[in-house]
């Protein structure tokens, strides 16, 4: 997402005070804070990749590919480019990687709420397609209830079959992509990127920028309410716009 600094009202910047790591706050918190966040973001992208995708491709080169592309995707010239944790070589773009970068950047910390509510409204949908592995509560995560229900019910089209888990090794999966799983992905309109729930659930493979005016008055100010090192960027620089 792309924030710039300049527009930000003092009330955006006390509604982005409580930005921190989004896996280390609870669902209803990220839920408070995304309207906010989508409010104070020049621009927002969101892309999505299917599990055939992740399968065929691999989890980490998967995401290397898909940061790349949401960054890109953001157009932000004159911008600095902040990635959490690591570089992106497939990325066109200069960019610098910030260790630890939610605690450290606002913007990198209201793009991981962004992505974790994206993702987390995605599976709620998820759970009512696929009511046999509880979606709707584990949001896809490696829960005891979960591995319970993969023992009983064995994989849905949403898992992973190169994923390493106790549950899979029980079903003797072997990783390999079952050939019915290949196919064209279906894409996402920007309309629906928010709730982030489609007909054909298992198969999205979907890039989409969502420009946004800000639409808010006043000066940046002191920043009221929020952590000064967030607000002013990574390492403590007071950058005007950045995208992470």
């Amino acid at each position: 997402m792309l924030i710039d600094y300049r527009r930000l009202s003092n009330s955006d910047r006390r509604a982005l005070g409580g930005l921190h790591d989004s896996k280390q706050m609870n669902a209803e918190d990220r839920e408070r804070l995304y309207p906010c966040v989508l409010r104070a973001a020049t621009r927002v992208s969101v892309v999505f990749r299917c599990v055939r995708g992740i399968d065929a491709r691999g989890l980490h080169n998967t995401n290397i590919e898909a940061l790349s592309s949401s960054l890109e995707k953001l157009d932000p010239k004159g911008a600095t480019c902040l990635v959490d944790g690591f570089r992106l070589p497939p990325c066109k773009l200069d960019h610098r990687a910030v260790v630890d970068g939610d605690a450290t950047s606002a913007a990198i910390a209201a793009a991981s709420v962004i992505a974790k509510v994206s993702r987390d409204r995605y599976m709620h949908g998820a759970g009512t397609d696929y009511p046999g592995w509880g979606f709707d509560e584990n949001v896809g995560y490696s829960t005891p209830e979960h591995r319970a229900a993969i023992a009983e019910n064995g994989i849905s089209d949403l898992h992973r079959r190169s994923f390493a888990s106790v549950a899979y090794r029980q079903l003797a999966l072997d990783g390999a992509l079952p050939p019915e799983l290949e196919g064209v992905a279906n894409v996402l309109d920007v309309e629906e990127v928010a709730t982030a729930i489609e007909e054909d659930a298992d198969s999205v493979e979907a890039d989409q920028a969502v420009g946004r005016g800000l639409g808010v008055a006043g000066e940046p100010g002191a920043g009221e309410g929020a952590e000064s090192a967030l607000l002013g960027g990574a390492d403590g620089e007071d950058r005007a716009r950045r995208a992470a």
